[in-house]
């Protein structure tokens, strides 16, 4: 599913014609980006929360000429499930 196939069901389903709605999808998203930049976290009930997550510093290795490399710390965007959302999914894919 992309962004315009959720905009168009949202449409459909609230009868807002689809230039609003993705106005509001837009601005959805942009603070999700901006609140997670800021190292913020949103919960969201029954769907899920992002977080940010700091990856530990490494040693990995070059695949090609199999030298040693120093990966630093980082930190990455992560997403998790709510338990009802988990649970939904399942329901519908069992059936």
């Amino acid at each position: 599913m992309t962004k315009a196939d959720l905009v168009k069901i949202i449409s459909e389903n609230t009868g807002i014609i689809r230039k609003d709605v993705a106005v509001v999808v837009d601005s959805f998203l942009y603070a999700i980006k901006d609140s997670m930049a800021k190292g913020n976290h949103i919960e969201i009930r029954g769907f899920g929360t992002f977080k940010l997550k700091t990856r530990k510093p490494r040693v990995g290795r070059n695949p090609k000429t199999d030298q040693k490399v120093a990966v630093p710390a980082r930190t990455v965007p992560t997403f998790k499930f709510s338990r009802e959302f988990k649970n939904a999914v399942i329901n519908v894919k069992a059936k």
